[in-house]
């Protein structure tokens, strides 16, 4: 049976000293809960007080984005030594601001979840079409390349991602038109997509591991239509936006979400 995992991505919000309120206010409402995986990513500038706040806590420490170099002369990137420096367990590669604002290509994220996945980090790693591409019923398509594009070179059986590997990877399937947007997919189309997704990993890596791959919902989460999304089959959690700002938004959600 897969662990739900509720994921907050905090996005370009909150000061460090604005971190450790949220996050000491958090710690109240989620302490000792079991049966669901927590994680915060905060910016890069609260990672290091979110730390220490968080130790010996049941909520896990997530970043926003890695370089896939360890080291070297990569002006404004982070790498995943430093990311570990500070206690980081999760990574998000790929979110689709990173590919509309930063110019992220499935190669890039591919590197990254190597990277990633190389010193120990758990990528969440997120696929999801725009409005566009919806409305052209392109959607299959658009999360075909971009599960194969983001996972290429590493099938089952190869060098690179084994089976055990791609267990340790956490899907985000983030329809672009519902970030921040207040849409969010129905129940219904959002397990539409991740069923499509956890056979297209069946394809690459077989039925048993595609089954215990862990594949969230993103899109305007909020605690009124978690508890509807986390009722379908192929939905394992969320990656939760804005609704992850606020304590008792994002407590809530948790909550729904280990029922």
């Amino acid at each position: 049976m897969r662990t739900p995992i509720i994921a907050g991505n905090w996005k370009l919000n909150k000061t460090s000293r604005e971190a450790i309120v949220l996050v000491e206010e958090l710690k109240r409402e989620v302490a000792d809960l079991e049966g669901v995986d927590i994680v915060v990513c905060p910016p890069f500038t609260a990672l290091e007080s979110v730390s220490e706040v968080l130790t010996e806590t049941n909520i896990a420490l997530g970043a926003q984005n890695v370089y896939w170099a360890d080291s070297g002369a990569f002006t404004g990137e982070i790498s995943t030594p430093m990311l570990k420096d500070f206690g980081v367990q999760y990574v998000i590669v790929g979110h689709s601001e990173r590919r509309q604002y930063f110019g992220e290509t499935n190669e890039t994220v591919n590197k990254r979840l190597r990277a990633a996945l190389a010193h120990g980090l758990t990528p969440i790693v997120c696929v999801g079409e725009n409005l566009a591409e919806r409305e052209a019923d392109q959607t299959f398509a658009v999360l075909q390349t971009q599960v194969q594009g983001s996972l290429a070179g590493l099938p089952a059986g190869q060098a690179g991602l084994t089976c055990d590997e791609m267990n340790k990877i956490v899907v985000a399937y983030e329809p672009v038109w519902a970030i921040g947007t207040g849409k969010t997919a129905t129940p219904s189309m959002a397990q539409e997509a991740h069923a499509f997704v956890r056979g297209l990993l069946a394809k690459i890596f077989g039925p048993d591991t595609a089954q215990s791959v862990r594949i969230q919902y993103g899109g305007s989460v909020t605690p009124e239509n978690i508890a509807a999304l986390m009722s379908q089959p192929d939905i394992d959690g969320a990656l939760v936006g804005g609704a992850s700002l606020k304590a008792a938004s994002f407590a809530a959600i948790i909550n729904a979400a280990r029922k």
